[in-house]
């Protein structure tokens, strides 16, 4: 096991003990395009995530979570899109320095990755098992038979019913739900120590929704895995982070544990986040109306003027806010937020 008793003790949400980083991402800045209309996707973003526990990545769309996942898997394609600066270390080594035949060694192996929509993830003219079987004979170099063997175990650990029958099905024959447990045993079919999911629940109904993210949980810990989980539901950060990192406009606004940010949100955008979500433990003479958070995230393109990001949304910012850009500050132990209300 990867988290020792005393780990355990301090429970989820809470910091985590001084332990090496198992990914350590330092002002990563990806862009795509080229000349004065690049877009400017992910900007100095930096976040770590440590053994054995879940780092919920939170944000509106386009606000530069998936980007950022795609970069530590180096699955930017180039020369469209690149990473212009920054580290993505993964046990101690720079992955954004490696070539392509490298990092094939490490995904799937070390890393893996869900993404984002497994009606169009899987290749439709190939058996379930076989997609799964294909990264087990490409990382462990088992024979067909002994790969499409535990490829059905895969099956039976992500709770598929009859899956010596299911692994010869092909993906039109599964439901959404059944086609995305299939993305969870693809992933960790060569059990990787960090796995990254792009909105695993997207485009599920919520009851399939529940069973996802709980047979997630499950298995980080029956493997002893990290987990970094990019969302943009609330919600499932509540359930399933131990600690959070709030994006906006391609940089992150807001980084705490879940406990403290749910209790203490300092970001007036984690802020507007929290209070756009239905409350269903408040008596009639409490609930209020939901508010909305006014405007859209920004286009940030190569010539987009320095500032603070939300400052064209936030109620709270002053003339110089428009031309200064903030930088993280640690108000609290382990609670770093990027406001000028802080200074």
């Amino acid at each position: 096991m990867l988290v020792s008793d005393a780990d355990q003790q301090s429970g989820p949400g809470l910091a985590v003990p001084d332990k090496e980083p198992l990914l350590e991402i330092s002002g990563l800045t990806v862009e795509f395009g080229s000349g004065p209309a690049r877009v400017r996707a992910v900007d100095g973003v930096s976040l770590t995530v440590y053994p054995g526990e879940t780092l919920c990545v939170v944000g509106e769309s386009g606000s530069g979570k998936s980007v950022t996942a795609l970069s530590v898997m180096r699955l930017i394609r180039e020369p469209a899109g690149r990473i212009v600066s920054g580290s993505i270390k993964f046990r101690g080594r720079d992955l954004s320095t490696l070539s392509q035949q490298e990092m094939r060694k490490i995904r799937g192996k070390e890393i893996a990755m869900i993404f984002q929509e497994p009606m169009t993830s899987l290749n439709p003219v190939f058996t379930i098992g076989e997609q799964i079987a294909e990264s087990i004979r490409q990382h462990d170099g088992l024979s067909r038979r002994d790969a499409m063997d535990k490829a059905t175990e895969l099956l039976g650990l992500v709770h598929i019913p009859s899956p010596a029958s299911r692994i010869k099905e092909y993906p039109h024959q599964l439901s959404g739900g059944m086609r995305q447990r299939v993305m969870i045993a693809i992933a960790l079919a060569c059990d990787p120590k960090l796995l990254i999911a792009d909105e695993p629940t997207t485009a599920l109904d919520v009851t399939i929704q529940a069973q996802i993210l709980e047979l997630l949980l499950e298995l980080k810990e029956k493997l002893s895995m990290a987990v970094m989980l990019i969302t943009h539901d609330m919600g499932v950060v509540a359930e399933t982070a131990e600690r959070v990192a709030v994006m906006y406009g391609a940089r992150v606004a807001e980084e705490a544990s879940v406990d403290d940010l749910f209790e203490n949100p300092m970001h007036p955008y984690t802020q507007g986040l929290l209070r756009s979500i239905p409350r269903i433990d408040l008596d009639n003479e409490t609930k209020h109306r939901l508010e909305q958070i006014p405007g859209s995230v920004p286009i940030l393109r190569s010539d987009t003027p320095a500032g603070c990001r939300f400052a064209p949304r936030c109620k709270f910012a002053k003339p110089d806010h428009f031309t200064r850009t903030p930088s993280p500050r640690e108000i609290t132990p382990d609670h770093k937020v990027s406001c000028f209300l802080y200074d």
